[in-house]
């Protein structure tokens, strides 16, 4: 028969697994909630409806609405670093990577990611503590993509005047613009996806020239 210690850590297990499911079933309530209805709309009670559980649910676990999307934007941000870092580290050319890269895109303004990242980043436009965690995470991707360019970089006869580092920041750029144009229905939508996706093209002929 388990003894009082063995029961009392068993019975925490299922505490913190009874926990960590609540806090994904609001996060997801709330990600809903972005993607729909977005950011001005967006409230604790209408998250707590979606996910049938209590408003107080909300408070504990996060301690507010801001807690509680800071915690959806870290979650999300690291399941999709972890993504990317996995497709940079694959032995695809460049180029290749840089296509599936754009086929990430589609999916991600397909499931509604793409709308959730710009209404979290529009939110921080107001809200320090917010804008101040899209900085952090943000530079996650940027580092990882300095890392690439270097790699890359190493590989290639001259990229001048571009750094590693200037590559970086204008490719983040440079997606996080065309993710803001999708989002508002720009009629350019198709020049604009095939222009981001003949960048690949050119870096083909980068490697093809250095073989």
């Amino acid at each position: 028969m388990p003894d009082s210690t063995t029961i009392e850590h068993l019975n925490e297990g299922k505490r913190q697994a009874k926990n960590k499911d609540a806090r994904l079933t609001l996060m997801m309530a709330a990600e809903h909630c972005l993607q729909h209805d977005g950011y001005a709309a967006l409230s604790t009670r209408r998250v707590a409806e979606r996910a049938e559980m209590p408003l107080s649910q909300i408070h504990y676990h996060f301690g507010s609405k801001q807690g509680l999307l800071l915690a959806l934007y870290e979650y999300l941000n690291a399941s999709l670093l972890d993504r990317q870092k996995a497709m940079f580290e694959s032995d695809l050319p460049l180029s290749e990577q840089w296509n599936l890269a754009c086929d990430y895109l589609d999916e991600d303004v397909a499931s509604g990611y793409v709308r959730v990242l710009q209404e979290l980043t529009a939110a921080g436009w107001s809200d320090p503590a917010i804008a101040a965690a899209i900085r952090l995470n943000s530079q996650g991707w940027i580092d990882l993509l300095t890392d690439v360019a270097r790699r890359w970089a190493a590989n290639q006869t001259n990229i001048s005047p571009f750094t590693p580092e200037g590559l970086a920041n204008l490719v983040g750029s440079l997606f996080l613009g065309v993710e803001s144009r999708l989002l508002s229905q720009d009629s350019q939508k198709e020049t604009i996806l095939r222009s981001l996706r003949d960048v690949g093209s050119l870096i083909k002929t980068f490697e093809d020239a250095n073989k």
